[in-house]
């Protein structure tokens, strides 16, 4: 693991049209949720790497990770990724079931493959 000196800059994915479709997921929340993933986020930009309870490695992925986070109605997960100093939120959810649901992984990967081309 590496050790920064800086705090990870934090990017949310954004569309080609421009919207930012975990932004405006997290507006859709409760404030206290919010509140609980925003403070997770900023404990990972200024910790990273942190690992386990709090972010995990998405094996079969390529390269992302998932930010861990207990809310009021259950778990919430962003996943993103981070090259060089920089944290691309790139999906949030409300995970339903124990394992991450693959359609949810296909709209991070499809995200980060669009967000490599253009980024």
């Amino acid at each position: 693991m590496t050790n920064r000196n800086e705090p990870l800059e934090v990017y949310f994915y954004q569309t080609p049209s421009g919207n930012e479709p975990v932004k405006e997921w997290l507006k859709s929340l409760p404030r206290e949720d919010m509140r609980t993933i925003g403070y997770d986020i900023k404990t990972v930009q200024f910790g990273y790497p942190i690992g386990m309870p709090l972010t995990r490695v998405l094996h079969g992925t390529g390269g992302l990770e998932e930010v861990r986070c207990n809310i009021s109605n259950g778990i919430a997960r962003v996943i993103f990724y981070v090259e060089d100093n920089t944290m691309v939120l790139l999906h949030g959810f409300i995970k339903k079931s124990q394992e991450t649901p693959q359609k949810e992984l296909d709209v991070a990967i499809k995200r980060y493959k669009d967000c490599g081309s253009r980024c």
